[in-house]
């Protein structure tokens, strides 16, 4: 367990890494607030947490919704105080299948901006003013190798997450002296239904399994190793707990 517990806000929380990065906090004594879109999947997750001895609340809230990250972070509050983190880790692909960027729509581009960009500058707006009070605070943004990859077909997905890549170093520069860091982070290929939707032929034996990532983020979030606006590789982090 460690000493100093915080109060986490993780977007994407139902399932995936957002679920086994959830389990991974709760485990080690950490308050944890789980976003998601939909309702039974996510008060299963947190439900689940709870059982096992761990202090987690359910908040079902689409993060790609204009005024959506209001209510986010007032709720959030409420349930487990001051936000001492927040974890940008909710995302959509875009069109699945995957398709060129000549077919995509209006419309698919649009809402992979909204969730994968937009939503997360919405949220760190609303809690950071808190941190920066505070003089302590963490934003981690779920990044991906597309956001430095030009992978044909993965258009609307990487040009939302390169976006949040720049826009991590921004709140960087913007933050210095704050006390609050911000960081992206690169999860590497993972054993998801998200990864099964654009890559159904992929053998999930490849993949690294979300609770081993996870392991790697609770890193990032108690000691915060890289210097802010850093774009880090979760492969190269050591699990927490590790010797």
């Amino acid at each position: 367990m460690t000493e100093a517990k915080k109060s986490v806000l993780i977007t994407g929380g139902s399932r995936g890494l957002g679920r086994a990065l959830s389990e991974a906090l709760a485990a080690r004594g950490h308050r944890v607030v789980m976003v998601a879109r939909t309702e039974g999947p996510l008060l299963d997750a947190a439900r689940a947490i709870r059982e096992g001895g761990g202090d987690a609340h359910a908040l079902v809230a689409d993060v790609g919704e204009p005024g959506a990250a209001a209510r986010i972070a007032g709720a959030a509050a409420a349930m487990v105080g001051p936000i001492d983190a927040v974890v940008h880790n909710a995302s959509t692909l875009g069109p699945v299948p995957l398709k060129p960027l000549v077919e995509t729509t209006d419309e698919e581009l649009e809402e992979a901006l909204a969730v994968n960009l937009v939503g997360a500058f919405r949220l760190t707006r609303a809690v950071v003013g808190s941190m920066v009070a505070r003089g302590a605070g963490l934003i981690l943004h779920v990044s991906s190798d597309a956001s430095v990859e030009a992978y044909p077909a993965w258009g609307a997905y990487g040009v939302s997450k390169a976006g949040l890549d720049h826009l991590s170093r921004i709140w960087a520069a913007e933050l210095d002296g704050t006390g609050v860091r911000v960081l992206a982070v690169d999860p590497g290929e993972m054993d998801t239904t998200m990864h099964a939707d654009a890559i159904p032929d992929a053998d999930p034996a490849t993949l690294a399994r979300p609770a081993d990532v996870a392991a790697r983020l609770v890193t990032l979030i108690e000691q915060a190793p890289a210097p802010s606006g850093a774009r880090v590789v979760a492969a190269t982090l050591s699990p927490a707990g590790a010797l």
